[in-house]
């Protein structure tokens, strides 16, 4: 029943996307760095935040908040990528990444193989690494 209730009221509003996860997060380390001394003021901006992420969220206007989503994953959406790629190069043990030169291309290639020839899929140039 209440979950019926949340799906009603959503029906035809935007919901949630990567900028509204981030405007949590912020309002959660807005809140947290509020409780350092003279710093209480920042619970009014971190109020701001999460008002402005449940407008968002509730909105019908989806085609204004699709927009806001690209724009800030066109300024954010580097910085996401070279953090996942961070994230499962220190996961992946079976394996060495490395960069190619000439395009930027992240390459994998299995540990222990000694000296190799690298092939670039993307733009072709080969390159030696140690693997």
């Amino acid at each position: 029943m209440l979950m019926n209730f949340f799906r009603k009221l959503m029906y035809g509003r935007y919901g949630s996307d990567h900028l509204s996860f981030f405007l949590l997060i912020l309002y959660v380390a807005l809140i947290l760095l509020s409780a350092l001394p003279h710093m209480n003021w920042l619970s009014w901006v971190a109020l701001a935040v999460l008002l402005w992420d449940l407008f968002r969220m509730f909105s019908r206007r989806i085609d204004r908040r699709r927009a806001e989503n690209a724009r800030f994953l066109a300024l954010a959406g580097p910085m996401i990528r070279w953090i996942k790629m961070r994230r499962t190069i220190h996961r992946d043990k079976e394996h060495r990444y490395f960069k190619c030169p000439n395009c930027g291309q992240y390459l994998r290639v299995p540990r222990g193989k000694g000296k190799i020839t690298v092939n670039c899929r993307n733009c072709g140039a080969s390159f030696e690494e140690r693997s």
